[in-house]
């Protein structure tokens, strides 16, 4: 589950930068207010992924999905952009996990047989 919330983490980091990029554009947003936003939610992208495992660190996440949703009230694009993330976001952690599952699943049954690194005397 990591790798993919992980990826979607650094996707979204990249959207954020460049919608604050364009949101320079608007008028009644300063520059320091648009990069003070936009840096806290890049930084926030940057350290949930070293954070996924631990408690809450996936409704943190859902919160800044919303929030990503939410920045289309300045940017339009982002409404469409924000519920594609969120989609992207349920799907990395509905599948991460159905795949931890299984590899939980196979490590316990393979006895610790197979590849030992060694060869056997033929």
């Amino acid at each position: 589950m990591r790798t993919l919330c992980s990826s979607t983490l650094i996707s979204e980091f990249f959207v954020i930068g460049f919608a604050g990029l364009v949101a320079m554009k608007h008028p009644d947003l300063s520059q320091a207010t648009v990069w003070t936003v936009c840096g806290a939610a890049m930084a926030v992208c940057v350290l949930l992924c070293g954070m996924l495992s631990r408690p809450g660190a996936i409704a943190v996440g859902w919160a800044l999905q919303a929030a990503l949703v939410a920045s289309g009230f300045v940017i339009g694009t982002m409404y469409f952009l924000g519920v594609v993330f969120a989609v992207l976001w349920w799907a990395s952690i509905h599948y991460g996990r159905k795949v931890d599952e299984i590899r939980a699943r196979g490590a316990g049954g393979t006895g610790g047989g197979g590849t030992g690194g060694t060869a056997s005397p033929a």
